[in-house]
């Protein structure tokens, strides 16, 4: 299997290890998945987080419990007991097991951890690992706490949980800390992965410091967080060259979305015309729509300016076409010469765009939100 860009062979590892975890969940009718994490474990995750640079969210390591998008409950029940105890009870109980070769490849970062700095703690620090797995629940803590504020915070920013939404204006007058914060949560709160700091203040000062007609929009984890009339939205980005024919289906699906046709009498795309062989891609610049007898043909760009749809919405839009001629547009309207005539049938279009990329991969993922999970 093809490894993603910039992701580590560890990292594509542990999402296999999940991925067949909740298939075999599903086979079973299982609600629940009980991992052998161990006290050990907790601190190497820590320690890798350290050199990380990570926060209070990613120091502290691996939840006890979690839920993951798709419902199913994880839990690590001997998050509390050190590799040695676990050891010594399967030694008593002459227990089985299989050791993973690839444990001892000390090229994989987290053996590196196990093999050559866990030892050096071991021994100059009493208690470990246990006083590191303490450090990691106090980081929990205070991440919790990060993201109480922030949820007060979010309120008063008039957060839409439906539409994931915050106002800018809001972002830009907390303390730089608390906005940071806000920011980071509100990311998650979409599905997305936390940003570098770096890139976290470019985000913010973008989204919170531009005027207020600047149209702005960043990409982030496959995803565009953008700015539209003092509100900061996630948006997915819209696909660019399809083509597709149309011959009069009641829907066609779309790579971001379904575009349907409702009958209507006298009213849409004359349905008489569909059959002819009609196209739908996205726009490109320099269509024209003309809505009425007495009106001139304008440009489709000012029309949608004029909609109010946000900038990302309207580069969205799927259009109809026959060849260079634009027919019609979803919820603009229809060329005056395609139009239904009244008491003909006609098939008016209907744009439903699907939900972004980060809301259906959140299921995928493990049930961590911290990147040291194992």
């Amino acid at each position: 299997m093809a490894r993603p860009p910039r992701a580590s062979l560890e990292a594509q590892a542990r999402e296999a290890r999940y991925a067949a975890l909740r298939e075999l969940a599903r086979e079973h009718g299982a609600h629940a998945v009980a991992l052998a994490h161990h006290q050990d474990d907790q601190a190497e995750t820590l320690l890798l987080q350290l050199g990380r640079g990570a926060g209070p969210a990613g120091l502290a390591a691996m939840a006890a419990s979690s839920t993951d998008a798709a419902g199913l409950a994880w839990y690590r029940p001997l998050l509390g007991l050190p590799r040695a105890a676990i050891d010594a009870y399967a030694r008593d109980a002459r227990l089985q097991w299989v050791e993973d070769p690839s444990n001892a490849d000390p090229r994989l970062r987290r053996n590196a951890v196990r093999q050559r700095v866990a030892p050096a703690f071991a021994s100059t620090l009493p208690g470990y690992p246990g006083t590191l797995a303490r450090a990691a629940a106090h980081q929990a803590e205070a991440a919790s706490l990060l993201d109480a504020l922030a949820e007060i915070d979010a309120r008063d920013a008039h957060y839409d949980a439906a539409g994931g939404a915050i106002d800018a204006a809001a972002l830009a007058g907390l303390p730089p800390a608390r906005a940071r914060n806000l920011l980071r949560w509100f990311l998650h709160a979409r599905g997305l992965p936390p940003p570098t700091s770096a890139r976290l203040e470019a985000m913010l000062r973008q989204l919170a410091g531009a005027r207020a007609d600047a149209r702005v929009a960043l990409m982030h984890a496959g995803t565009v967080v953008g700015r539209h009339r003092g509100r900061v939205f996630v948006h997915a980005a819209s696909p660019r060259g399809y083509l597709l024919p149309w011959h009069g289906e009641t829907s066609v699906a779309l790579p971001h979305g379904v575009l349907a046709f409702e009958a209507a009498e006298g009213d849409g795309i004359d349905a008489e015309r569909s059959v002819a062989g009609l196209a739908i891609r996205p726009r490109r610049g320099g269509e024209r729509l003309r809505l009425g007898p007495d009106r001139a043909r304008r440009e489709l760009k000012s029309l949608l300016c004029e909609s109010g749809l946000p900038a990302w919405e309207r580069e969205a839009l799927p259009l109809v076409m026959a060849g260079d001629a634009l027919v019609a547009v979803p919820g603009i309207g229809v060329d005056v010469a395609w139009r239904a005539p009244p008491g003909r049938p006609g098939l008016r279009p209907v744009w439903h765009r699907g939900t972004a990329a980060p809301t259906n991969q959140a299921a995928a993922r493990g049930p961590s939100r911290t990147r040291g999970s194992r």
